[in-house]
C-alpha cells in the first residue's frame, strides 16, 4: 500500500523550518555582533577578564579575613600585597638559580651543540661537517638578509611587553576593588535593573561567579599535578634546576598549549647541555607522557565534574578556542562554555511548565469489574 505525503503538512514543514532557520540566522548575527564589539574593546576587556581570574583565586583568604572582623579595605590591601609578594617569590624561584648556574649552562649549551653535531655526523643521518657549516652559514646569510623584519620584530616585541604590564598593573587595581566592593555589586545590580530582569541577572551572575571559581580552583589543581609529576621525573633522571622547572610548569599551565609547550622545552633544553641527549629524550618522553594524561584524563574530569561539563564538552571547547582565537581563544574556551551552560540551564529552569499534578478522581482507587 503506497503512503502519499500530504502537501499540507509538507507546506507547514517549510515554514517552520524556514522560521526556525531565520531565528537561529539573527541569534547567530548577534553574537557576531557582540564579539566584534568586545574586540574593539578588547583592551579593556582583557584586565577585566584577568582580574576576575586572579579575584577568584584570591577570593577565600579575603573572605576569611573579612569573617573575622577585619574591614574590607583591610583585607583587600593585605590579599592584594600578599599576591604581590607570591608572585615575586615565584620569580625569584625561578631566576635566581637559573642566573646563578647561568654560566654553566652556557658552556653546557656550546657543548650540546657539539654532540649535536656529533651525532648528526653519524649514522643513521650521516650529516658532514660542510653540510653543517653550509646551512651555517645559508642561516646566517638570511638572518642579515632580514635586519629590517628582525627590528620591526623586536619593536612589536617590546610593544607586546609593554602592553603585558599595563594589563598586568590594570588587572592588579581591578583585583583590589573587586576584594574591596564586590559584595556589594549583586544588590548595586539588582537596584539598577528594571522587572523580573532584577530576580534573573543577579542569580545568574552569582552562578557564573561560581563556576568561574571552579574554573580556576580546577586548572589550578592540574597545573599542581603537572608540577609534580614532572618535577619527579627530572628529579629522578637527575636534571638540575628542578624546584624552578616544577613552578614554571605549574605558572604555565594557566596557558593552555603554548604553556606546556613552553615549560617542555626549557626542561628538555636544561636536560640536554646538563646530562645529555639520552636524559634529554628521556625528560622529553616524560613530558609527553605527562600531558597526554593531563590533556586526556587529568584535565577533562576535574573540569568536567566542577564546572558540570563532559569531558568531550572541554576538549572540543578547547579545540574550538584555539583554532579560532590561540592562545586567548583556549584559556577562555572552557569558562564560556561552562557560563554558556549556566545561562543556558537557568533558562531551560525558567522556561520549563511545572509537572501537571494528578485530578482528584485519577488518584481514586478503581473498583474491580463485575464478573
Amino acid at each position: 500500500m503506497s503512503v502519499i505525503l500530504s502537501s499540507a503538512k509538507a507546506a507547514a514543514a517549510l515554514r517552520t523550518s524556514a522560521r526556525v532557520s531565520a531565528e537561529s540566522l539573527v541569534v547567530l548575527v548577534a553574537a557576531a555582533a557582540s564579539l566584534w564589539v568586545l574586540s574593539r574593546m578588547w583592551s579593556v576587556v582583557w584586565p577585566l577578564i584577568v582580574a576576575l581570574f586572579l579575584t577568584t583565586l584570591t577570593w577565600p583568604l579575603a573572605a576569611f579575613l573579612r569573617r573575622r572582623g577585619w574591614r574590607p579595605a583591610l583585607a583587600a590591601s593585605t590579599v592584594t600585597v600578599l599576591f604581590l609578594l607570591v608572585a615575586g617569590g615565584i620569580v625569584a624561584l625561578i631566576a635566581v638559580p637559573v642566573a646563578s648556574q647561568s654560566g654553566d649552562l652556557v658552556d653546557g649549551v656550546a657543548e650540546g651543540i657539539k654532540r649535536l653535531r656529533e651525532w648528526a655526523a653519524g649514522p643513521p643521518l650521516n650529516i658532514g661537517d660542510d653540510q653543517i657549516t653550509g646551512a651555517s652559514d645559508a642561516a646566517m646569510d638570511r638572518l642579515q638578509n632580514s635586519v629590517g623584519s628582525a627590528v620591526s620584530t623586536v619593536v612589536t616585541g617590546v610593544s607586546t611587553v609593554f602592553n603585558g604590564l599595563v594589563t598586568a598593573v590594570l588587572a592588579l587595581f581591578l583585583m583590589f576593588f573587586f576584594l574591596k566592593d564586590g559584595p556589594r555589586f549583586l544588590p548595586w545590580l539588582t537596584r539598577q535593573l528594571p522587572g523580573r530582569l532584577a530576580t534573573d541577572v543577579p542569580v545568574v551572575a552569582a552562578r557564573s561567579w561560581q563556576t568561574l571559581g571552579s574554573f580556576v580552583r580546577s586548572q589550578a589543581f592540574v597545573g599542581f599535578l603537572d608540577a609534580v609529576f614532572i618535577g619527579l621525573g627530572l628529579w629522578i633522571v637527575g636534571v638540575p634546576l628542578v624546584l624552578p622547572l616544577a613552578v614554571l610548569t605549574f605558572v604555565s599551565a594557566f596557558v593552555p598549549i603554548v604553556g606546556a609547550l613552553f615549560a617542555g622545552l626549557v626542561a628538555v633544553l636544561i636536560a640536554l647541555v646538563s646530562n645529555g641527549l639520552t636524559d634529554a629524550l628521556i625528560v622529553l618522553a616524560i613530558i609527553v607522557a605527562v600531558q597526554q594524561l593531563e590533556g586526556n584524563v587529568f584535565q577533562p574530569m576535574i573540569q568536567s565534574r566542577s564546572l558540570g561539563l563532559h569531558a568531550a564538552v572541554v576538549l572540543l571547547a578547547v579545540t574550538l578556542g584555539g583554532s579560532l582565537a590561540g592562545v586567548v581563544g583556549s584559556l577562555l574556551a572552557v569558562p564560556a562554555a561552562a557560563l554558556i551552560a549556566v545561562v543556558w540551564n537557568y533558562l531551560r529552569d525558567q522556561l520549563s511548565e511545572p509537572p501537571q499534578e494528578p485530578e482528584a478522581d485519577e488518584l481514586l482507587p478503581t473498583a474491580p469489574a463485575a464478573s
